[in-house]
């Protein structure tokens, strides 16, 4: 494996831990994102729907308001991130409209022996949470 896919690897293990915490918590459903800058973690969220009573706290737009408030801006433009799922519409047009780096998004997907993919998060998680 080369540098920059050890690198993507370690920060969607973080966005994976996240989601795993969200119905943890019973904050949630299973959603982890995490926002990296020059690759440092910003802030790493998980979905907060529950705990907020807000049918935006996605794991995504979460992370997005935390990263805006901890750097001080809002666009994003020198970020990346990383998600435990592919976001949904709402989700992808908040990091598309956050500047986020194109191409730097990276969502989960099949990589070696991080081959954790959505339906699996699910699956484990399934007996904590129940979808409305």
């Amino acid at each position: 494996m080369d540098a920059a896919q050890d690198k993507d690897d370690k920060f969607l293990l973080i966005a994976i831990e996240e989601a795993y915490h969200a119905v943890d918590c019973g904050h949630g459903s299973p959603f982890g994102a995490v926002v990296v800058s020059n690759d440092e973690v910003v802030v790493r969220c998980h979905n907060l729907v529950r705990l907020n009573e807000d049918p935006t706290a996605h794991a995504e737009v979460t992370a997005i308001r935390e990263a805006c408030k901890k750097l001080g801006k809002v666009e994003l433009t020198d970020c990346e991130m990383y998600t435990s799922c592919e976001p949904c519409p709402m989700c992808f047009a908040a990091i598309y409209f956050s500047g986020v780096k194109k191409g730097q998004l990276v969502v989960v997907r099949a990589v070696g022996d991080v081959a954790v993919l959505a339906e699996q998060v699910f699956e484990n998680a399934k007996d904590k949470f129940h979808l409305q």
